[in-house]
């Protein structure tokens, strides 16, 4: 199956996620499986396998013929009964001799161009992908693994070497009867560092929101107790607990249905004021890290920008700066905003692909 016909049956199943049905990633996954079975030579044959499994309910049929017309053409598939209903296609080994092996050459080189291809979008701008190639990018957030900062905790345990243990060490002398013994050492435990995520959703991030946001579901799903999000545009917002659930789509619907001003102006300086006056000082933000992710555009002024990140700085662990614009040749950080946060930002790093993505993680976890 190539890349543009495996495209457009991605698009056909988030066309039926948007009608309301609920396709989630493994349904898409079965679903281009049973194509591949199938085969492409029949509509009925692609009608069939999208019917049997992306919808769950008599409900959904309706919706799926709608859009199957609408989506690949012609008239409305109709349901069949008996004599009428699909033949099932069986699958059988070729019994023949392989010959020069032309065919798992053919095999391995489209293997490899499609590889090819999934890297070559994976290090592709967001902002200038089309509807297809992000349904194909949305499955490549499942490569990613985040890893939680660590931070020491001030409980120790046991270890084989490293500090004396003197309150352990003796007291396996008394149970030995004051017999001497190996000396027993300790170090101190590791336990999750919090991280906060804030989210610009403003009009000039609408490019990159999205994908964003699926980012910081990936954050979520890994260190959920550990994890907080935010959106800034023109009012904070606080998006944790509907990016708490496991299906990435379903937890982006319904943060989107939290997010009042998605795509409106930006008021980085304010929001940041409001999250630090209500959750940072109070512990959410004290010795976290906290990742911002916005182009810097604010419309307000910038001194009160730089005021907020100066005070976020003086409570959190580490502050990073994720910029979309970072990643692409030439760039040079001159918007206002940028410039009055950068002295209070430990990590500048850019944000516009998924492979920037894993950079931004890598920088978590190691912070």
């Amino acid at each position: 199956m190539t890349w543009t016909i495996e495209a457009s049956l991605l698009g056909f199943a988030g066309a039926l996620r948007a009608a309301g049905l609920p396709v989630t990633a493994d349904r898409e996954r079965t679903f281009l499986r049973g194509v591949a079975v199938v085969g492409l030579g029949e509509r009925s044959s692609v009608y069939w396998t999208g019917r049997t499994t992306l919808t769950s309910s008599p409900a959904d049929l309706e919706p799926y013929d709608r859009v199957f017309a609408q989506w690949f053409g012609g008239t409305t598939m109709k349901a069949v009964t008996g004599a009428d209903s699909p033949r099932a296609t069986t699958v059988q080994a070729a019994l023949t001799d392989p010959g020069d092996g032309q065919d798992e050459k053919q095999t391995e080189a489209s293997v490899r161009a499609q590889a090819s291809e999934r890297e070559v979008l994976r290090h592709r701008d967001i902002a200038g992908l089309g509807a297809g190639e992000r349904a194909l990018l949305r499955h490549q957030f499942a490569t990613l693994r985040p890893r939680p900062p660590q931070r020491r905790a001030r409980r120790h345990t046991w270890a084989r070497r490293g500090a004396v243990d003197g309150p352990a060490t003796l007291r396996a002398q008394l149970r030995r009867l004051g017999e001497p013994g190996p000396v027993q050492h300790r170090r101190h435990r590791v336990r999750p560092r919090r991280v906060v995520l804030l989210v610009d959703v403003s009009g000039s991030m609408s490019a990159h929101a999205d994908a964003l946001l699926r980012l910081a579901h990936t954050v979520v799903q890994a260190a959920p107790r550990h994890t907080e999000v935010f959106t800034i545009g023109t009012r904070l917002t606080h998006v944790t607990r509907s990016l708490r659930e496991r299906d990435p789509d379903r937890a982006l619907l319904a943060a989107g249905a939290q997010v009042a001003d998605w795509s409106g102006g930006t008021r980085l300086g304010e929001g940041l004021a409001v999250f630090l006056d209500r959750w940072g000082r109070r512990g959410m933000a004290r010795q976290a890290v906290v990742v911002v992710f916005s182009d810097g555009w604010e419309r307000s002024g910038p001194e009160m920008l730089g005021e907020q990140m100066r005070r976020l700085r003086s409570v959190a662990h580490r502050v990073v700066w994720v910029n979309p614009h970072r990643g692409r040749p030439g760039y040079v950080p001159v918007q206002q905003g940028i410039v009055a946060a950068l002295p209070h930002v430990d990590d500048f790093v850019a944000g516009h692909s998924l492979g920037a993505f894993a950079d931004v993680l890598e920088v978590i976890g190691r912070a």
